[in-house]
């Protein structure tokens, strides 16, 4: 029987030796770090402050930018001071925070997102009906389910891993993920896989499939429309597909590593498809929305 380790902390062994380089890694990461604060605490409080932008499609912006704040939080502190230091260890505690703070962020944002697509189909398909069936309390409702579904799971998923025993210590990542932990288990995990995929089935796939079903109507009833409707629909809409398609690419980037073996990968290929899924996303949603909606835009403007 493999011996149990009883050690208070985890190895990320991803991370290696750039010399002084690491140095020019942390700055642009702590540049990077700031100006996802920056930028989506920019829109949090854009969308706050002007009463014009307190409508269903501006309060799920609002909850992307502060779950990217979020998942953010969960990541680039830890990850900062790892840069700055020679050894990667990390506690058993602060491994599982940062695991759930990560997590819920993956699942909240693709469920937003997934409720977003909703607003969107009634917006362009049901247009005389949108503002009766999507009211700001349904859209509240709707972003607390949505936020609510993830949290749950993945809490359930998280407390199964800390309570397997473990044999080994090393984590093939640069930050704590739980797929990881649980193949170090000295004991069949066959339940622990099972509501992996409970999760990811409820936070990936389910949201995934509801939001090309509504783009698909979007998209016909787009078709049949003239071109000045089309015109509007693509205005609405591209900033939404936009954010569902980056965030889609990172996060299957993602899964596809947790699940191969990234000891026989490029090491900085490697690094890159890991932090895909907490960079990118928080990095670009603002740039998308700010940009892309002129309501948003012309606020900022105002704002600075």
């Amino acid at each position: 029987m493999p011996n149990l380790t009883l050690s208070p902390y985890f190895n990320l062994t991803m991370f290696m030796n750039i010399g002084p380089y690491r140095y020019l890694a942390l700055a642009s990461c702590l540049l990077l770090y700031l100006f996802i604060v920056c930028a989506n605490w920019t829109i949090l409080l854009t969308i706050f402050r002007e009463k014009t932008l307190h409508e269903p499609m501006y309060i799920f912006i609002a909850c992307l930018s502060f779950n990217a704040l979020c998942g953010s939080m969960g990541f680039f502190p830890r990850f900062l001071q790892d840069l700055a230091s020679n050894t990667h260890l990390i506690s058993r505690a602060a491994c599982f925070a940062q695991i759930y703070l990560i997590y819920t962020y993956g699942g909240n944002e693709m469920t937003t997102l997934c409720v977003m697509a909703y607003d969107r189909f009634l917006a362009v398909c049901h247009p005389l009906h949108y503002h009766s069936r999507m009211t700001v309390k349904k859209a509240l409702t709707l972003v607390g389910l949505a936020w609510l579904l993830p949290i749950s799971v993945i809490t359930i998923a998280i407390y199964r891993a800390t309570t397997l025993p473990l044999c080994g210590n090393k984590i093939q990542k640069v930050f704590c993920t739980n797929w990881n932990i649980v193949k170090l288990s000295c004991v069949p995990t066959d339940l622990n896989n099972g509501l992996s995929m409970f999760v990811t089935i409820c936070t990936i796939f389910l949201p995934l499939v509801f939001v090309l079903y509504t783009y698909t109507r979007i998209m016909n009833a787009a078709w049949r429309g003239s071109a000045k409707f089309k015109g509007r629909v693509f205005q609405t809409c591209m900033p939404h597909m936009i954010s569902f398609v980056i965030y889609s690419i990172a996060l299957f980037c993602d899964l596809a590593l947790s699940r191969y073996n990234a000891e026989e990968m490029n090491p900085f290929l490697a690094i890159i498809l890991s932090l895909e899924f907490v960079i990118i996303p928080p990095i670009l949603n603002p740039l998308v929305y700010g940009m892309k909606l002129p309501d948003i835009r012309r606020h900022i403007l105002k704002i600075l």
